[in-house]
């Protein structure tokens, strides 16, 4: 029999005394790392939290020293603990969506939020694409009062780019950033139920929302998935509507219970005065935002992001933020600092 050599344990070794063996040794202190026990079960969050260590005790090769990156990661601890388990509902659209450099800082964002608990759903629309794709089809986009014109041959443009185009371009560029995606349309699980608008006549299929059914999202949200829905409906007939996608994350957010409600816009948010992007309002309730509306300081395509945030918040959402989209890693700033990105609206 070959002769066993005990190794040197690095840190004093003491004897349990109440074990029945009292000769067993164990170290005073094992360094240990306490998670919790439902998210180390998570593949996904498992695999994050290991990246996210291995990140921290890696040698810094960044411009920033690695004392300032732990810093920041510890300012950040307690909005993690606050919204960890939270579902955060984000509306994606604007200067965002053109830029590849702000896209690639939105999915950024995503994955993280993601990866330290929160419950995200994520909405979006797609009118500068639907548009590229009506030009090519030698169809002229139509407005009125700032909402698509869709008849029947543009709905169905409108739901081949939001749903096979967009919906699966953005699924595969948060799966790559290293989360887990799934592509979902409004017409999916009946998410989403439409009807007519009452400009119908003028419209075409454009939809409002007449219910909402989270059935098929929760056990995606649940197990830290995220769901990234187009903005496309269908009424009790099957007929397909353009919805607009405010509304849509909104009447979202309200089913859900989300904590908190994202619209990234191509604004800094709203402004006490429209002409002074300095002006900015950071934090607003429900009354000081209509007086702001009836005092003319509220106006234009402002006007139906603000009237979704307060009827979000009525249904019982807690915040509702318009942001500032043109912001890298706004969704960051907005949920992990005091700062905050844009406006938040609360009841």
């Amino acid at each position: 029999m070959l002769a066993t050599k005990t190794l040197p344990l690095s840190s004093p070794v003491t004897k349990v005394s109440n074990f029945p063996d009292s000769s067993l040794i164990f170290p005073k202190s094992i360094p240990a790392i306490k998670a919790n026990r439902n998210i180390l079960s998570n593949p996904f969050q498992a695999s994050c939290l290991k990246t996210s260590l291995e990140s921290v005790v890696a040698p810094d090769t960044q411009s920033y020293p690695g004392a300032t990156r732990v810093k920041i990661l510890s300012e950040a601890l307690p909005f993690i603990q606050k919204f960890r388990g939270k579902t955060i509902v984000v509306k994606y659209g604007g200067a965002a969506m053109k830029s590849e450099a702000l896209q690639a800082s939105v999915i950024a964002d995503l994955v993280l939020l993601s990866c330290v608990g929160m419950r995200i759903v994520f909405v979006h629309g797609g009118g500068p694409e639907i548009n590229q794709w009506l030009g090519k089809l030698g169809i002229k986009p139509n407005f009125l009062n700032g909402l698509r014109v869709t008849d029947a041959s543009t709905m169905e443009i409108v739901s081949m780019v939001l749903v096979g185009k967009v919906n699966k371009h953005l699924v595969s560029l948060i799966n790559k950033a290293g989360a887990t995606a799934v592509g979902l349309s409004g017409i999916d699980g009946h998410l989403l139920t439409a009807r007519p608008s009452p400009n119908s006549e003028q419209l075409g299929f454009v939809g409002d929302i007449a219910s909402v059914d989270p059935s098929v999202l929760r056990p995606l949200i649940d197990n830290y998935h995220i769901p990234v829905i187009a903005s496309v409906a269908a009424d009790k007939r099957g007929q397909s509507y353009n919805i607009n996608a405010d509304t849509a994350a909104g009447e979202l957010a309200a089913a859900l219970g989300a904590e908190k409600l994202l619209l990234l816009t191509d604004v800094a948010g709203i402004l006490e005065d429209r002409n002074d992007p300095g002006s900015l309002v950071k934090q607003i309730d429900i009354k000081g935002v209509k007086k702001m509306t009836d005092d003319g300081k509220i106006a234009g395509g402002m006007i139906p992001k603000v009237n979704c945030c307060v009827r979000s918040l009525a249904q019982g959402v807690k915040t509702a933020s318009i942001i500032d989209g043109r912001l890298q890693h706004s969704l960051l700033l907005e949920i992990l600092t005091d700062e905050g990105a844009g406006t938040m609206i609360t009841g």
